[in-house]
């Protein structure tokens, strides 16, 4: 093979994902065929396909990094996840993509609630750990110093963060500053220039970017958010309504609430009928995730659609990837915007 070889590591030598390219296969495959070891559960390439494998293997004289993180001789084919709320029902969506392509790939999970309480974090963490897991999949990250996530890369565990962001480690997200910017292109469009975001927890990267894209969609059109219309709270219905009822008596002219959860939205439509108002023609209200419940409301909500289970499958994927000893990078998918009643019409604007 003449050609300059792809994916090389820093010392010039092929790796898993050389093999893949020039065998037009997934690098899993690669690692499957070339690691026979890998436990019960993991299916193995056809035949053709073994062999193929191992003829470019040995071509290009590739070894295995005996020190790769999850290429270890004994594993256990058990997969920690750890989410703040499985009751959740964004959570429990993420949650079933994870098992799903966990079971398609031969191993087991179990989930743990953390309920974003740093020490029942540590301590579900080290439950996970002492049933020999082979990594894990963590739903609770915190966006900015997340001695958790330090001390795992300290372990040499192995994880891949999903639904939240924190740092330079790997996580699989969807583009939350897109989807706040979806949000506000819409209501910019419908006329809506004095406006109030339900912002979530300042702690995790879900609230910090959905809001962040919102404003700036709306500083770029000269609309400017103030400080004091960006309330936070709790991700349920009781914290939406709480922190809509705050933005209603600050000001009695928003005409438009961004919620960065669906059922902090439904707390939100609470809120504005309490106070006497009709959801869609006096305020429009927005939420994310759009969940199923979303469009069964009895004034359906418009929300930012994020694709729930396939971030929770694809971080599996990635994880698996890593325990394979392969190089991985984080990923973010696409949101999308369902409009229904609840973002209201066009108003007229002066």
């Amino acid at each position: 093979m003449e050609a300059a070889l792809p994916h090389l590591d820093d010392s010039g030598r092929p790796t898993l994902r050389t093999i893949a390219d020039l065998a037009g296969v997934h690098v899993s495959t690669v690692s499957r065929v070339l690691s026979p070891s890998l436990g019960p559960g993991v299916r193995s390439a056809s035949t053709a396909t073994t062999e193929k494998i191992r003829k470019i293997a040995r071509e290009v004289g590739f070894a295995r990094n005996p020190h790769a993180a999850g290429l270890r001789t004994s594993r256990s084919n058990l997969v920690g996840v750890l989410v703040p709320h499985l009751t959740d029902i964004v959570l429990a969506t993420i949650y079933e993509g994870v098992s799903d392509s966990a079971r398609d790939a031969g191993y087991q999970t179990f989930v743990t609630n953390s309920y974003d309480d740093p020490k029942l974090r540590a301590e579900a963490t080290d439950m996970l750990l002492a049933r020999r897991v082979d990594g894990v999949v963590i739903g609770d990250a915190v966006v900015e110093d997340d001695d958790l996530l330090s001390s795992l890369v300290t372990r040499d565990v192995p994880f891949v963060l999903v639904s939240r962001r924190s740092g330079n480690y790997p996580s699989v997200t969807c583009d939350d500053v897109e989807g706040g910017r979806l949000a506000a292109r819409h209501l910019l469009e419908l006329g809506h220039v004095d406006v109030g975001i339900v912002s979530g927890r300042p702690y995790s990267s879900t609230s910090v970017d959905r809001t962040h894209g919102f404003r700036d969609e709306y500083r770029q059109a000269g609309h400017p958010i103030p400080d004091a219309r960006v309330v936070s709270s709790s991700f349920d219905v009781a914290g939406g309504r709480s922190a809509t009822e705050a933005l209603l008596a600050e000001s009695n002219t928003a005409s438009a609430v961004f919620a960065v959860n669906d059922f902090a939205a439904i707390g939100a439509l609470g809120a504005i009928r309490t106070a006497g108002l009709r959801v869609g023609v006096d305020v429009a209200v927005i939420g994310y995730n759009d969940t199923p419940l979303a469009g069964e409301l009895p004034i359906p909500l418009s929300s930012v659609r994020s694709p729930m289970w396939e971030m929770g499958s694809t971080a599996m994927s990635l994880l698996i990837d890593r325990l394979n000893g392969v190089d991985i990078e984080s990923v973010r998918l696409a949101p999308t915007l369902a409009i229904r009643e609840s973002s209201g019409i066009i108003r007229e604007k002066s």
